[in-house]
């Protein structure tokens, strides 16, 4: 059941940004602009919640969430309790999608149609899969050169693609 093992890598990606987010050692730091990268790392914490929470839990789940993209990349000096927020809310929009997709509905066709081109829920689930876990590297890395730390998130835990 590919929808239930997309369902697992998702809330495994959010489980790891959120040890990301508890790695930082303050609020400040997660805001910390290093030379030569375009984003902080709550920039991308607060992107990827919206981008969850816009496609997942609007588009798919019909959560009723509004999406303020430019907020996602102009906002700064948030707390990491109020970042926590945002991605518990988009664990809520994950479910709150695969809720509503079944195995069926994967050659179907995407409700959002990007650069012209429609996709189906499949390629679109597996690009979306592809888009989280590439800023999802971005932050590791934000996060290891701010701090000088090489503790590692667990990204890849495969615990977390066990039902439980």
């Amino acid at each position: 059941m590919l929808i239930q093992e997309l369902r697992l890598i998702y809330l495994r990606e959010i489980a790891t940004l959120e040890r990301e987010l508890a790695l930082y050692p303050d609020d400040q730091s997660v805001w910390t602009v290093l030379p030569g990268l375009p984003n902080a790392g709550g920039t991308l914490f607060l992107h990827l919640a919206g981008s969850l929470q816009h496609f997942f839990g609007a588009v798919l789940g019909k959560t009723g969430y509004v999406r303020n993209r430019a907020a996602e990349f102009s906002t700064r000096d948030l707390p990491r309790a109020d970042i926590q927020e945002q991605l518990s809310q988009a664990r809520q929009a994950v479910n709150a999608a695969f809720a509503n997709i079944r195995d069926v509905d994967l050659e179907e066709p995407f409700p959002v149609v990007f650069a012209d081109e429609p996709f189906s829920n499949r390629l679109t689930l597996l690009q979306f899969s592809s888009h989280l876990a590439y800023h999802l590297g971005q932050i590791d890395f934000h996060r290891r050169a701010v701090t000088q730390q090489h503790t590692s998130a667990n990204a890849i835990d495969p615990a977390g693609l066990q039902e439980g």
